[in-house]
């Protein structure tokens, strides 16, 4: 599917390309043949002004059909970059492989997983300048998945404003110092998609995250909840006042 994308958008760039400069060439010559036709013509039985006129008409048909095949150009390359697919994901819960969040409503939040059970994991968050604004130390911490939260205060204790994109950093070692290796997610609802410079990102939650780092997908957890009735609460055996009545 996406060579198939990819070989009909090459497919239109080429052939727009090409008519583009013909038309450039075509119109050139066009402007010459006519102002010399101009230049010579008989002050007696001057040219039809209709004739040439219906040409550059016609000139003009042939660039906006070309600018047209660059709007569907265009089309095709946005279909290709994943807007139709990641579209689909709004409403859902994602889970994306980055280490960057935005921090909303004073609160930050990731998931990271250490590969094994490290002796020391050290938690820092970064700005969008890399300087570190809030750093953590923790000990013998378990293989596996662990949430963190930040409160968005910075190392002075003083709140940041919401908005503001931030990464999480972990370096974690085990007991003979060797590193252990590690992965950072952020999870929530997906609310909106939107293309930045070519890029495709969703925006999750209050973070956004490019959504080809998308690792899993699920419903709402409102919507995982079970709805099964209870059978112990049968309420056809439970009289209404009318019935009672």
């Amino acid at each position: 599917m996406v060579d198939t994308v990819s070989n009909t958008q090459n497919t239109a760039t080429s052939g727009t390309s090409t008519g583009s400069q013909r038309l450039a060439e075509s119109f050139d010559t066009f402007l010459v043949l006519l102002t010399t036709q101009m230049k010579n013509q008989d002050p007696l039985s001057p040219m039809d002004s209709g004739e040439f006129t219906q040409q550059i008409v016609q000139m003009t048909g042939v660039e906006q059909q070309l600018l047209t095949n660059d709007l569907l150009k265009q089309l095709v390359g946005t279909s290709g970059d994943g807007v139709a697919d990641a579209v689909s994901l709004i409403g859902k819960e994602v889970r994306a492989a980055t280490d960057t969040a935005n921090l909303s409503n004073g609160e930050a939040e990731w998931i990271y997983r250490l590969d094994r059970e490290a002796q020391s994991v050290k938690i820092e968050v970064l700005d969008d300048k890399g300087s570190i604004v809030h750093v953590q130390a923790l000990e013998n911490v378990e293989g596996g998945e662990h949430d963190f939260s930040w409160d968005g205060k910075n190392v002075l204790g003083s709140q940041l404003p919401d908005g503001g994109a931030y990464t999480l950093r972990i370096t974690a070692t085990d007991s003979a110092g060797a590193s252990v290796g590690h992965n950072v997610f952020i999870e929530g609802l997906v609310r909106a998609v939107e293309q930045v410079d070519g890029q495709t990102y969703v925006t999750i939650g209050g973070s956004r995250a490019l959504w080809q780092t998308i690792s899993s997908i699920g419903l709402p957890s409102t919507q995982n909840a079970d709805t099964t009735p209870d059978p112990s609460n049968d309420s056809e055996d439970e009289e209404t006042p009318a019935q009672a009545a």
